[in-house]
């Protein structure tokens, strides 16, 4: 009798402490990004402004995107952002400027940061994923290994930005 309490106080123990455990994706919507990336390629016309560029602490407060630029019609240069792209590591969001129907520069304004090992994939594959995306002037670039969670966010967010900029 003593050996079936001690059992079932045991795994009862193991059970209390197992679904009690915090891993790191738990909360990853609550990390905001501090600082973003940028890379530009040639002189741009248009300054980029961060527009919808929000520090992403709620995601429903920027996951609607903006859109500035000269005119109201869709191609026009300037910078337009992407929608927040969730994924299991936090927010993913992009911006892109466009001048002559051809993305210049690309801003990663929000992505994975929470901790040193986000941080040093980010800083490998951000670079990549953005002169893919100058490179091929479209959302059809193959995404980083060892990243690939971020990369799917990133395609995400660019293809929206890219809608909104009319360049599909």
């Amino acid at each position: 009798m003593k050996r079936i309490t001690f059992w079932l106080m045991s795994t009862v123990t193991i059970l209390v402490l197992l679904f009690s455990y915090r891993t790191s994706t738990m909360g990853a919507e609550a990390v905001s990004p501090q600082t973003s990336v940028t890379q530009s390629v040639g002189p741009a016309t248009q300054p980029a402004s961060s527009g919808g560029a929000t520090s992403g602490a709620t995601s429903s407060a920027s996951s609607s995107g903006s859109v500035s630029g000269s005119g109201s019609t869709a191609s026009s240069s300037g910078t337009y952002t992407g929608d927040v792209a969730q994924t299991r590591w936090g927010p993913v969001q992009v911006a892109i400027t466009v001048s002559s129907r051809k993305i210049t520069a690309v801003d990663v304004l929000q992505y994975p940061n929470g901790n040193g090992r986000d941080e040093e994939i980010n800083a490998q594959a951000l670079p990549i994923l953005k002169q893919e995306t100058i490179s091929a002037q479209s959302a059809q670039i193959d995404t980083v290994s060892g990243a690939t969670v971020t990369s799917d966010g990133y395609l995400s967010s660019l293809q929206s930005a890219i809608d909104k900029a009319g360049l599909a």
